[in-house]
This record gives C-alpha cells, structure tokens and sequence, in this order.
C-alpha cells in the first residue's frame, strides 16, 4: 500500500472496535475511523470496516497506517491576531476578507497558509493529512474568532463539541430595519437554493434537503433604519445568520448574496466604503478538550463595523 507504517498488537480494551483501536494505539477514533473505511484494518486476522463492531480484549489487531499525505497549502508569513494558544489549539481573530481555506481561486494567502506558517507544523493532521485542524469555518468577508486544533485529540474533542452544539457562539450583526419582535427565535431548514446552486436558503420543514438550523436573536441598539443585533447559534450551518435573517425580512447590511441595504442606507455603506455583510464572531465559548478547562474568547467589533454603527446611529 505505498509507504506507510504497521501497528499491530493485542487490544487493551473490550467494546465498540474504533474505541478499543485508539485506546490501544494513541491513534484518535477518527483516524481510527477513515482507516476503517479505507480497508487498513484487520482483527484476528479477517478485515473489518465497521467502528461499531464489538470486540474483545486481547483480540489481534493489525493496522496498515499511510504517510501523511502532504498539505497543497503552503507556508506562508501572514499576520495573524492571536486571541488564545496553547499546545493543543489555537483561536484566531480572523480579519474580514481573509479566506479561510484554499480553493479555486484562493490558492493561497489564507488562513491555512498563514496557521502553517504560525504553527510551522505544530497541527493536527486528522484524516492523513498533514494540515492545519479546520474543525469550522467562517465566510471570507466575516470577521471574528475560530478555533483551529493542533493536535488529534484537540481536533477529535472540538468536532465533538460542534457536532453536539455545546460550543457557545455569538455573533454581532447589524441588519436592515428593525426587528419587531425585538427578540425572537429563528428555526428554519437550511439548505442549497433551488435557483441558485451558490447560495442557502430555508427550506419547508417537510424538506427531506437541507439540515435543522436555530438562531436566537435580540436587538442591541436601534439605529437609523437598521439595527445592531445579537446572535446566538443553537447549530452551525452555512451562512446560517445570513440566511435566517434575511428570511424575517432583516437582511445584514452589505451582504452582496442575501439583501440589499434599505435605499437610505446606500449612501452611507457608499461614503463609507463598506462592502462586506455586516457580521462579526464576537463570542467563541467551548471546553477545552484536552484540558476541560472552560474557555470564553471573546472579540471587539472590527473598526469598520463600528464606524458603520456610529454613522447610522440616532
């Protein structure tokens, strides 16, 4: 199977085969799991595939583990605002217009680049790949903070906590018109529009498509013809605050996809030059996985969201 290493011995542990496998191997269960599927394990002799699977203890097992595959991004020296760091993680307050990822038309100077560069190879490499533990994201043009794992166990515990939506995120918006009710809940499908493949939408509850997405939201502060609001996740899907927003009728300011500012308003985002939706991740909340410790990170708003409050305020 190419270059790669053999780890092979007795299980430590009886129970489900993903969690007897880590437990015995220092391997995290999702590495455990993507060599599973990828046909690189066999116990007493016969391959398996299945992480649920029970198991005893003392059964042989022998795992085919590949080389790292190598990360495309490369390192690159690009400021970053460090909010917290320790051995097993890093958050970072992510500028508006730095992309997170590469991708087609961003090769590079993004995030990862920058994170490859910080860490200079201090990063999980979770699924066999040597690069940086993306366990979220945030749009380009959002600013805030996110949180980026360094080592397998940072990058196995966070998921987790995303998966289950105990990680406390708070953002700050500042949308068209005001709210009325002031505060409320948002509880509405997401998913791919039927019109247009680049965009979300809410999608019929009924809707086999899409997932189940909850935005608590409350008004801040009223400003002229908009409003400065608080938004707390219950879940975490793409372009969630966006897309539940604009589908009460209160679109952020400056979303080029979602809305377009209140005719009044166009003036301002002109004189002003301000170009992105209005969205910062202030609030980023979360047990530390390695530790347990409780860490809250919290973030200002950037100047240029300031700066568009203070022109539209009464």
């Amino acid at each position: 199977m190419g270059d790669e290493a053999i780890i092979e011995g007795a299980l430590t542990g009886a129970g489900r085969l993903d969690k007897a496998l880590a437990d015995s191997t220092g391997l995290s269960r999702e590495r455990i799991k993507g060599l599973l599927a990828e046909g690189r394990v066999a116990v007493e002799g016969k391959p398996v595939s299945q992480p649920s699977v029970k198991v005893a203890a003392g059964a042989a097992f022998r795992i085919h583990v590949p080389e790292a595959a190598p990360a495309d991004a490369r390192p690159q020296d690009i400021p970053l605002v460090i909010a917290y760091e320790d051995d097993h993680l890093v958050v970072v307050d992510k500028p508006a217009g730095l992309v997170v990822h590469p991708a087609a038309g961003n090769p590079d100077g993004t995030l990862v680049n920058a994170l490859l560069h910080h860490c200079a190879g201090q990063l999980s490499g979770i699924g066999g790949v040597a690069r940086p533990g993306i366990v979220h994201r945030i749009d380009k043009d959002t600013s805030g903070l996110l949180v980026v794992a360094k080592s397998d166990a940072a990058h196995e515990g966070l998921a987790k906590q995303f998966a289950d939506h105990s990680i406390e995120r708070v953002y700050l918006a500042v949308v068209n018109g005001h709210p009325a009710p002031p505060a409320g809940t948002v509880r509405a499908r997401i998913g791919r529009s039927d019109t247009n493949r680049k965009k979300m939408a809410v999608l019929p509850d009924a809707s086999s498509r899409g997932k189940h997405a909850v935005t608590h939201y409350r008004t801040l502060e009223l400003l002229d013809n908009c409003a400065l609001v608080e938004c707390r996740l219950e879940t975490g899907r793409t372009h969630q605050v966006r897309v539940h927003l604009a589908s009460i009728g209160h679109a952020l300011l400056g979303d080029p996809v979602y809305g377009r500012a209140n005719s009044r308003l166009r003036p301002v985002l002109q004189r002003l030059g301000f170009s992105r939706q209005a969205l910062h991740a202030a609030v980023l909340g979360f047990l530390h996985p390695v530790t347990g410790d409780r860490l809250r990170l919290t973030s200002d708003l950037p100047p240029d969201m300031r700066e568009l409050i203070d022109e539209t305020g009464h």
